[in-house]
């Protein structure tokens, strides 16, 4: 952040600000969300154990880095497998990691709303 701060506007342009890096919407260097219109993308399965105390993780990589998609299609394959999760958006793409080896049960999931994938 700079050294400026912003003391009193009545100006409504100047009190509107990102929700992630809380810079002015003019000064914002935050990428874009990515349109779902048409989106074509390929999901990439993996399994990681390092880092978590030995236990299985089902990574799914690959997805369009929109927050609210992600959001609500985690909560979706949650639900379904009846584990937890969490999604994340990196640099490139959404990332999507469910508890324990559910690859199976994800891979019928993402067929049935058509959505390709490759991995494991």
């Amino acid at each position: 952040m700079k050294n400026t701060r912003l003391v009193y506007s009545t100006d409504p342009k100047d009190n509107v600000r990102c929700p992630q890096c809380k810079e002015l919407k003019g000064e914002c260097q935050c990428r874009p969300q990515d349109s779902m219109e048409g989106a074509q993308f390929t999901v990439v399965f993996r399994l990681e154990k390092g880092g978590r105390g030995g236990k299985t993780v089902t990574v799914m990589d690959g997805f369009p880095r929109n927050e609210d998609y992600l959001k609500t299609l985690a909560k979706e394959l949650k639900a379904k497998c009846g584990v937890g999760g969490t999604h994340t958006l990196s640099d490139k793409s959404g990332i999507i990691e469910i508890q324990g080896d559910k690859r199976d049960q994800l891979k019928k999931i993402l067929e049935g709303k058509k959505i390709k994938y490759k991995g494991v």
